[in-house]
């Protein structure tokens, strides 16, 4: 999906979380497992203060430069989420079209979509992408955390981050363990009565008595039927899921540690060819099927110059489609082989003033085939068989200097991609280019309660063999009684990357103590202004052949379609964010608007959403084991559309909730989750206009977790 057809759709989210980002390396896995362990014994919702991610290191989040959040499992159990947009639906600058079937969903990040985001499961690229068919391909039940990185990104992750980074992170056995247990098992059962959904599956998991091996394995399943939408018909949204995990991990010394995951998802679905449609015509049987294979090193002797990661990977994506009213079936397959290294070295300055430098490199291949069995050659119009070759290489510097005057965090970094598309199908066609990605973001925290930051950033995304290398049929016009003109894909090999310059200024305030002893309140808030330049879009000429209306030789045609670099856009927006946490009550507010305009036209552009409020209020009860609370989302009327079709009215939305999970006695280990969604069967317009949000939603999951 390019950028200019994005801006189709625009709607928000809103969550409270000031903060966390996104962990690639095996080493920054390590770290967040021990994250996770500290706050395993935590029973709530509480403020998060640690990134492992964002710096691809251990960061504090408060003074890091930039707006990154973090969802836990906690908080992903407690909303019940069956598909991944539903994890970030209080989450500011992050939008997802397409629903509500998930295999449409496509994720947006400060107005930017498609090939512009980034999306990683435990450090792997998954680069599947297509216009109809989702991005995400892996069980909500299955994730520890949720990420995201808004803004771009490419100083650190090249090509594909020009609009930020969503990483996934799974669990795995030290996630389920007691303390002291060796082996352990979890059931899970749920149900949600939107679309008569079940969710059933077990989990089992151990590790050795010394600590040193551990692994899991997990299946789950979702039988679903058709969504009910709060207005109109039902939705066709048929869906049979199976998700499965294995890992492994093995301390082989002290220094060093070897892990292992396999990662799979079947999804069989019966709607139509376009999953973000509401049409129920043109149904197709849609067969999805999805793995990654990753191998991960950890070696972190104990030095200050050596903490080493190592991912290697591969993962293969495949989307096939049998129509139903026809013989036609199509077929688009993918496979990325990959690895990535990053090393960090911390060294002194003097006083308490140090330097933190990370640096690594990166290589990744994509194959792509497209198969359609209507064509003569069998190939698929608009899915070229490609492949694509990208090498990286980053540095980054963290700077902590302590003043007189406060203290300063200053975070420079850079990164160059040389980046290879090659035509399978003819050897002549092939695009080279190479793009660097350097970026600067400066804290200063003048006390410790009050923050100000800035940063400036440089990022690309590179053209996708999609869209150098489009060819064959693309649609086809009636030109008469029975003459049917054809219009076709023309290659582009002059297509340039997009490139994108973005400034992000803020402030931050964070108290502990505030009301009760040991509760806390931070609030984080940024405006940022991006330039992106050599917008990607696709150009339609429809122009009929003379043979279409007379009896002239040669081939009927209506014209050709091919991608160029056009216009170029401004995209603006602020965010402002706050959490309060204490052992009794959890409170959050956050508010994001957004604005995007083509510098040459004044025409809006990207996904852009209405003003949009989310608050969340939740009361603990520890001595019953039990939290009950309220999400609502306010959002303004979309008017931010270049047609009055496409406007959008303004809505209230409003979800209750309740986590019960004894922490003693026979039923320690049981953990429910009960809620309503929309209790008010509020018309939600969230992804296009006329198609309405799913209507009163009762949900429950009801889970077993045992060790010894």
């Amino acid at each position: 999906m390019n950028f200019h057809n994005a801006i189709k759709t625009r709607s928000t989210a809103a969550k409270v979380s000031c903060l966390v980002g996104m962990s690639l390396s095996a080493s920054a896995l390590a770290a967040t497992h021990a994250l996770a362990e500290e706050a395993a014994d935590y029973d709530g919702t509480e403020i998060e203060e640690i990134s492992v991610t964002a710096t691809r290191g251990e960061s504090d989040v408060f003074t890091f430069p930039g707006a990154v959040s973090v969802i836990s499992k906690d908080e992903i159990d407690a909303r019940i989420a069956a598909s991944i947009s539903e994890i970030f639906a209080s989450t500011p600058g992050v939008q997802f079209d397409g629903g509500p079937r998930r295999t449409g969903e496509t994720p947006a990040l400060r107005g930017i979509s498609g090939e512009g985001v980034l999306v990683l499961f435990d450090g792997v690229r998954q680069n599947f992408l297509s216009g109809h068919d989702g991005r995400f391909f892996i069980e909500p039940d299955l994730l520890r955390s949720a990420e995201v990185v808004r803004g771009p990104g490419s100083a650190l992750y090249g090509s594909s981050a020009i609009g930020g980074v969503i990483a996934f992170e799974t669990v795995d056995a030290r996630d389920l363990l007691g303390e002291d247990n060796q082996f352990g098992y979890r059931v899970k059962g749920g149900f949600q009565g939107a679309n008569d959904e079940w969710l059933y599956g077990g989990t089992v998991f151990g590790q050795s008595a010394d600590g040193a091996y551990s692994g899991l394995a997990s299946l789950s399943f979702r039988d679903s039927s058709d969504i009910n939408l709060a207005r109109g018909a039902d939705l066709q949204g048929d869906d049979e899921i199976a998700s499965g995990l294995v890992k492994f991990s093995a301390q082989v010394s002290d220094d060093l540690k070897l892990d292992f995951s396999w990662l799979k998802f079947n999804n069989d679905a019966r709607e139509p060819n376009n999953g973000q449609g509401i049409s129920t015509g043109d149904l197709v049987d849609k067969d999805i099927r999805s793995e990654t294979w990753r191998g991960g090193l950890t070696y972190n002797p104990d030095s200050d110059l050596i903490d080493l990661g190592i991912v290697a990977y591969t993962t293969r994506a495949r989307v096939d489609e049998a129509e139903l009213d026809t013989t036609r079936e199509i077929s688009r397959r993918v496979k990325t082989y990959g690895f990535v290294a990053d090393n960090r070295s911390k060294f002194a300055l003097g006083g308490d003033a140090s330097v933190t430098f990370t640096y690594g490199g990166e290589y990744y291949r994509d194959e792509q085939v497209g198969l359609d069995n209507t064509t003569a050659d069998g190939t698929r119009g608009g899915v070229p068989d490609a492949t694509s070759e990208t090498f990286g290489a980053f540095i980054q510097a963290d700077f902590a200097i302590p003043t007189a005057i406060g203290g300063f965090r200053i975070i420079p970094a850079v990164r160059y991609d040389d980046f290879d598309n090659t035509s399978d199908r003819d050897a002549s066609l092939n695009s080279s280019d190479g793009a660097t990605s350097p970026k600067i973001g400066i804290s200063y925290t003048p006390t410790d309660w009050l923050l100000l930051f800035g940063n400036y950033s440089e990022a690309f995304r590179a053209p996708s063999f999609n869209e150098i290398f489009a060819d064959n049929l693309h649609f086809v016009i009636p030109a008469g009684p029975g003459v049917f003109a054809p219009n076709f894909f023309v290659p582009n090999l002059d297509l340039q990357s997009e490139r994108a310059k973005a400034f992000e200024f803020g402030a931050g305030l964070t108290f502990e103590d505030v009301a009760t002893d040991g509760d806390k309140l931070v609030i984080k808030g940024s405006y940022y202004d991006n330039d992106v330049t050599n917008l990607i879009d696709l150009e339609v000429n429809v122009e009929f052949s003379p043979s279409c209306f007379a009896p002239i030789p040669g081939v009927c045609t209506s014209g050709t379609s091919r991608n160029v670099n056009t216009a170029s856009a401004e995209i603006t927006g602020f965010e402002i964010e706050g959490q309060y946490s204490s052992d009794y009550l959890y409170l959050s507010a956050a508010y994001a608007t957004i604005d995007g305009t083509d510098q040459d036209t004044g025409d809006f552009v990207g996904i852009l959403t209405p003003n949009r409020l989310n608050l969340v209020g939740e009361v603990k009860m520890p001595a019953q084991s039990l939290r009950v609370g309220a999400r609502a989302e306010f959002s303004g009327a979309l008017t931010k559309v270049n047609d009055p079709a496409n406007e959008r009215r303004a809505y209230e939305t409003v979800d209750t909730y309740l986590v019960w999970q004894p922490t003693e006695g026979p039923l320690q280990g049981l953990r429910v989750d009960m809620g309503v969604n929309n209790i008010f069967n509020a018309n939600a317009e969230r992804v296009f206009a006329g198609v309405p949000g799913v209507n009163r939603n009762f949900r429950t999951t009801v889970s077993w977790t045992s060790s010894f």
